[in-house]
Parts: C-alpha cells; sequence; structure tokens
C-alpha cells in the first residue's frame, strides 16, 4: 500500500492540469469506477469555483484512500483545478484492466510527482470495493448530473395523466426490495431460460408501470449511457410519485447496481399476502431489518392504490373486524363468486391523495383488506395507527425514514451485479 502522504507533502499547493484520455469500455464504465469513490465523508466541501471533486477525513475509513480528483464531466477536454492539501488519483485496481490512463500533462511544478501519481493510482482493490459498497444521494452527481430532472420530469407527466401512476411505482419499489433486495429484479421479462418475478403470484396482474421505468430509462441512457440503474430509476421513481401525490419527499441514496438473477420462489415467500396476520407481517418485516414502527408507516401507502376484488373479498365477507356498512358497501362491486378483477381503492376517503386517511380509516374500522385492518386490532401497531391517524406530520416524517431504510436492503453495489442498458433483461 502506498501512503500518498509520504509521496506528496500535506501543505502542497498547486496548479495542475489533467488531460484524460481513456480507453477501453466505453466512457460511462470510467466514470462509474471513480463515482464510486464519493461514498466517502466530503470534508471540506466541494469547491464549485475550481470544479473539483475532493474527499479527506483522518478519522473516517477512507483516509488515505480516497482523497481524489476528476474533472467534472470526465471528458477528454483539459480542465484546470486549484487543489490544496494532499493530492492524487485513486482508481480501484480492477478499474485500469478497463480505462487506460494514457496521457497525463502537469506543469513543471508537478514533474517530479509523475510517476507518483500513476502509481497512487493503483489503491488497493480491498478498500475501494469497501467504499464501493456505501449508497449515497450523491452517487450521480459528476456523471450523471441531470438524472434527477429527467426522472422527475418523466414522473410528473406519468402522474399527470394517470395519478395512480405513483402508488404503481411505489408498489413496484417495495415488491422490488423485499425480494433479494433493492436490485431491479422484479423488472426482468421472463426468457426461455428464466421466468421472472413478473409473474410469481403476489404480482401477477398487480404490478404495472413497467413502460414508466422504460421511458426513463431511455431518457437517462441518452444523457448519460451505462451510468445509471434501473434499481436506482424505479428507488426516484417511487420518491417522486409519492411526493406528486402529496406526500414527503426524501434523499434517496444512490449507487445500486442491478441483478442478472431472478426467484419466483423468493417473491412467493417473501411477499406477504393480503391475508398476513399481524404475526406474519411483523415477521416478514423484521427479516428485512424493518421494525413495527415501519411495517406501519410503510402499510401507508396504502393511502393510495387499489386492489382486486379477489384480494379483499374475504375480508368484507367473513372478518368481524370490519364496519359493517363498510362491509356492505364493498359487497356491492365485489361479489361472493366471480368478479374477481373488480377493483376498488385501497383507502376511499382520498384514493389518490398520499395523506394520513388510511390510517383514519384503520381507527373506524373501514381497512379494506385483512391484513391492513390487523394493524389496528388490538394489538402492538394500535397506538401507531392511532398517532398517524391524528397526526399527519408524523406519518409523513416516519414514512420517509422507513422508505430510506427500506431502500438499503441488501443493494448490490460495487462489482456485483451490472448496469442494465435495457431494464427488461439483462445484458
Amino acid at each position: 500500500m502506498i501512503d500518498p502522504h509520504k509521496v506528496l507533502p500535506r501543505d502542497f499547493t498547486t496548479t495542475t492540469t489533467i488531460a484524460s484520455k481513456w480507453s477501453g469500455v466505453g466512457m460511462g464504465e470510467c466514470r462509474r469506477h471513480l463515482t464510486h469513490l464519493e461514498a466517502c465523508p466530503l470534508s471540506p466541501p466541494k469547491d464549485r469555483n475550481a470544479k473539483v471533486n475532493y474527499w479527506h477525513s483522518p478519522t473516517d475509513p477512507c483516509h488515505h484512500q480516497t482523497y481524489g480528483i476528476h474533472d467534472e464531466k470526465m471528458n477528454h477536454a483539459k480542465n484546470t483545478h486549484t487543489v490544496a492539501r494532499d493530492l492524487y488519483i485513486a482508481l480501484p485496481t480492477e478499474s485500469l484492466s478497463h480505462c487506460v490512463f494514457t496521457d497525463l500533462g502537469f506543469p513543471s511544478i508537478m514533474a517530479s510527482y509523475r510517476s507518483a501519481f500513476l502509481a497512487v493510482a493503483t489503491v488497493s482493490l480491498a478498500v475501494a470495493c469497501s467504499v464501493r459498497s456505501q449508497l449515497s444521494p450523491t452517487f450521480y452527481d459528476w456523471t450523471c448530473p441531470d438524472l434527477h430532472s429527467i426522472v422527475r420530469s418523466a414522473m410528473t407527466q406519468a402522474v399527470g395523466q394517470d395519478p395512480s401512476m405513483g402508488a404503481s411505482m411505489l408498489r413496484l419499489f417495495f415488491h422490488d426490495c423485499f425480494v433479494n433486495g433493492c436490485d431491479a429484479s422484479v423488472l426482468l421479462d421472463d426468457t426461455p431460460a428464466m421466468s421472472g418475478e413478473k409473474n410469481a403470484p403476489p404480482n401477477r396482474n398487480s404490478l404495472r408501470g413497467y413502460e414508466v421505468i422504460d421511458s426513463i430509462k431511455a431518457q437517462v441512457e441518452a444523457s448519460c449511457r451505462a451510468v445509471v440503474s434501473c434499481a436506482d430509476i424505479l428507488a426516484l421513481a417511487a420518491r417522486d410519485g409519492v411526493n406528486l401525490l402529496g406526500g414527503p419527499s426524501w434523499a434517496v441514496a444512490l449507487g445500486r447496481r442491478d441483478a442478472r438473477t431472478v426467484s419466483i420462489s423468493a417473491a412467493v415467500a417473501n411477499l406477504p399476502p393480503a391475508s398476513a396476520s399481524a404475526f406474519t407481517l411483523m415477521s416478514t418485516f423484521a427479516s428485512k431489518g424493518l421494525d413495527m414502527r415501519d411495517l406501519t408507516a410503510l402499510s401507508g401507502a396504502h393511502t393510495v392504490g387499489s386492489a382486486r376484488c379477489s384480494s379483499f373479498r374475504p375480508h368484507v365477507y367473513n372478518d368481524s373486524n370490519i364496519n359493517p356498512g363498510f362491509a356492505w358497501f364493498r359487497r356491492q362491486t365485489c361479489l361472493a363468486v366471480g368478479g374477481d378483477a373488480a377493483m376498488a381503492p385501497l383507502d376511499s376517503t382520498s384514493p389518490t391523495r398520499f395523506d394520513n386517511s388510511y390510517f383514519q380509516n384503520l381507527v373506524g374500522r373501514r381497512g379494506l383488506l385483512h391484513s391492513d385492518q390487523e394493524l389496528f386490532n388490538n394489538g402492538p401497531a394500535d397506538w401507531l395507527v392511532q398517532l398517524y391517524s391524528s397526526n399527519a406530520t408524523a406519518f409523513a416524517t416516519d414514512f420517509a425514514a422507513s422508505m430510506v431504510k427500506m431502500g438499503n436492503i441488501s443493494p448490490l453495489t460495487g462489482y456485483l451485479g451490472e448496469i442494465r442498458l435495457n431494464c427488461r433483461r439483462t445484458n
């Protein structure tokens, strides 16, 4: 391991011109290698005037390995940067086999450090992988700066045309994260060699919105090819869908990669059915590192969206913990036999508004699904349901925090998985 502080003096200050010429698998791949380093804490903050991104913190585990410099667009143009303190180029060793740094030009003051810069480029792969394992809201700030605006614009259009699409994106994200982590496996189509999760019983005739993700992905690829994962696009689309319906917003940690495999059996085992008991719900969420507060807050996603008659028929015909008038009303559009595809809003009060009325419905015994009403049925979640039913701010705050936690379920990072060019199939 090379200690950069032995290569360059700590009080080093100069102006450096770096000319980057890359070859190999393409600019998108090379960008990603450096972007992974952005997971380290930023101290001092980015120097906007100098257009340089650098990292340094004596107390964090990235110290000595992640203080880096790269130009703003990672292109062939020369950019001049003024950099203080320790300066060196940090690249994961493995990246050098794909991205060849063929030309470095330095002013005379830097001539003696040329070989040192090239040497430090081969930093420990183990350390680099450790850094890349962290997700960060700023992951694409340099490699795809227009990502957030592209997703937001597309979701604004989609929700404007069909308000239920906000709920559909949220449901897609939930069903993705609960099956082997947030890796976009739910977006893969069936192939002759692989049966996708789309047709697993919990997802069949339930999930929608794939074409919206396809459209966003195409726009993102046009802006920054082979850089942004489908998993991250889905995470952003879910957040924007909620916010566009009047719900909270939150900083989405990014840096996920896409799965190359799927598992129908995992989808069946990990997605709780509409008939789930409170114990089943708690156990399923606990297996993902989510507690009772997360379970209750995330269930509030049912303030938007709808369900099929086949999902709520047992509750409105057989359960006793339901308002009789509400049960009668729902039976009018959901017959005891037949009509499985008939739809009803999960929240009949404000079906296209992300608010706390779902919890008010539970307190009034008007939950559409058996699993919904289980959250307010003389059980451990009763107090949270009552809190959220009377305090919309508490619900919004907890929901946003729980969405961040759910988004951190077993992401693929570093060199695991891939960056799909088409969200429906592996590369």
